[in-house]
């Protein structure tokens, strides 16, 4: 039977692994560049170098994130170890304490600590996850936490919350957090890494698929980053993987979020989706949120062939190497093929419930590197794109603009030319978009800055440039529309 963990014992646990600075700087700061791309290599060796010793922080390291045994002796020195193996967070052996469990540090929001909970990650040679392992927090936990838009929300749902490191981020930003998970395993982990951040107060957590243990309750904020590797088998491990065939897990949690929402509300999740012979991939996300009421923005922010994928997802899975391999990457790529598969994109999708039938959702492409958080500006790029979209061509001339804060222009060419080859727009942080103007946008940018409408400063730059008004006035808003959609320029309020 499961019995919660004791909250005193979590208490006292944090505050040992404060005092001992088991914190990301910490870490961080002990182990040195060397050992952590070593450990990014699975390499051990220089992080157990680093760690040596009976001192506090090199004790909990080896212990808790090398999941390497230590002395009894040492251990209690430092640690509750009768308390916490009866919980079932170690294990005490001929004189040697282990780790049943991975428990690493995390920076919440303003740098606070934060701690995770997953299983032991399994290294190459050592076996294959358990079906219902639960992966720590990696890179894509980072990538989704610093896409979450900022509170405060009411209430928030974290749909596939594993190790629970999103459920940590939402518990700063809302009154109460509903948490999910297929895996009752999961859940527990969640449950222990909110009580070891001191976050769990506010924090339920309910077993099921989807929205299915929500059912008719509607959330401010909904955030996942779901199973959504593609593969031709069916769950083969919960954590990575559905019961739901191709990329449709992305496409129902996609599809029922607005129904979950309240009005306003927003739904971030990771996705993977297929790029299908004869199929824009921009085209297959896009039903996705067709007539939804939301507006939003999905980005694709990588693409891997079918090969790479599979590889990718084998070393997940510590199968690289095994009898198996083989076997496994040859029916994976026959699965591809049959499905006419050529790519899989992977990026992220940003809904907010709008409840208007003129809402829209931009679906792009950005591989290059962007201004982190984007959560904190995330909305100003979704009300960019719905205000473009909104503005007819008579509006947008009527209206005041300005640039963007933090657009420059730049001038290509050879010097000495009387003209430039280029003239470019260029974001210095945000989005971090470069786009190639003309003379006339470029004079736009000198002289917008929301304090006259565009129609007269449009006849103003014909005269100058001794063009026809009216076929200025005709041609710039398009261009106008699509540089206020990418965030270089502003409608002034």
């Amino acid at each position: 039977m499961y019995r919660p963990f004791p909250r005193r014992l979590a208490e006292r646990l944090r505050q040992l692994l404060i005092d001992a600075d088991y914190t990301v700087s910490g870490v961080r700061d002990r182990l040195g560049g060397t050992a952590a791309k070593a450990l990014a290599r699975e390499q051990l060796v220089p992080a157990l170098r680093a760690t040596g010793g009976d001192e506090r922080l090199g004790v909990l390291l080896r212990l808790w994130w090398l999941q390497e045994g230590v002395a009894e002796r040492a251990a209690r020195a430092i640690l509750p170890v009768g308390e916490l193996a009866e919980a079932g967070l170690l294990a005490v052996s001929g004189g040697e304490v282990r780790a049943r469990v991975h428990l690493g540090p995390w920076e919440l929001d303003g740098g606070r600590p934060g701690y995770i909970v997953s299983d032991p990650t399994v290294r190459p040679g050592h076996g294959f996850p358990s079906a219902d392992h639960v992966v720590g927090a990696g890179g894509a936990s980072a990538t989704l936490a610093r896409l979450i838009v900022d509170g405060p929300f009411e209430r928030a749902l974290d749909i596939g919350a594993g190790c629970g490191v999103q459920t940590l981020h939402l518990a700063e930003r809302a009154g109460s957090v509903c948490a999910t998970d297929l895996n009752p395993r999961a859940l527990r982990m969640t449950e222990l890494s909110c009580a070891l951040s001191g976050l769990d107060a506010a924090v339920q957590t309910r077993e099921g698929s989807l929205y299915e243990p929500v059912k008719d309750e509607r959330f401010d904020l909904i955030v996942s980053n779901p199973p959504f590797v593609i593969t031709p088998d069916s769950a083969h491990y919960t954590y990575r993987e559905s019961d739901l065939a191709g990329d449709a897990v992305c496409a129902e949690i996609v599809r029922q979020a607005p129904g979950h929402l309240t009005d306003g509300g927003w739904c971030q999740l990771l996705a993977n989706w297929l790029h299908v012979g004869g199929e824009d991939w921009r085209d297959r996300v896009g039903e996705w949120v067709a007539g939804a009421g939301c507006s939003g923005w999905v980005v694709q922010r990588d693409v891997q062939d079918p090969a790479e994928y599979v590889e990718l997802w084998l070393r997940d899975s510590c199968e690289h190497g095994t009898p198996e391999y083989t076997h496994r990457y040859d029916a994976w790529l026959d699965y591809f093929e049959r499905e006419g598969i050529k790519a899989i994109g992977f990026g992220w999708i940003c809904l907010r419930n709008d409840a208007a039938q003129d809402a829209t959702v931009r679906v792009e492409e950005l591989r290059h590197e962007i201004e982190q958080p984007i959560g904190p500006y995330l909305p100003d790029v979704v009300n960019g794109a719905m205000t473009a979209h909104r503005l007819t061509d008579q509006a947008l001339l009527s209206a005041r603009v300005a640039l963007a804060p933090g657009v420059v222009e730049e001038r290509v060419g050879v010097p000495g030319a009387p003209d430039p080859e280029q003239i470019l727009l260029r974001q210095r942080d945000g989005l971090r978009r470069v786009t190639q103007v003309g003379t006339v946008e470029a004079a736009l940018a000198s002289v917008c800055d929301g304090t006259m409408p565009v129609g007269p400063l449009v006849d103003a730059i014909a005269e100058l440039t001794e063009q026809s008004p009216a076929d200025l006035r005709e041609r710039i808003p398009a261009h106008l529309r699509g540089l206020i959609a990418e965030g270089f320029f502003q409608v002034a309020r």
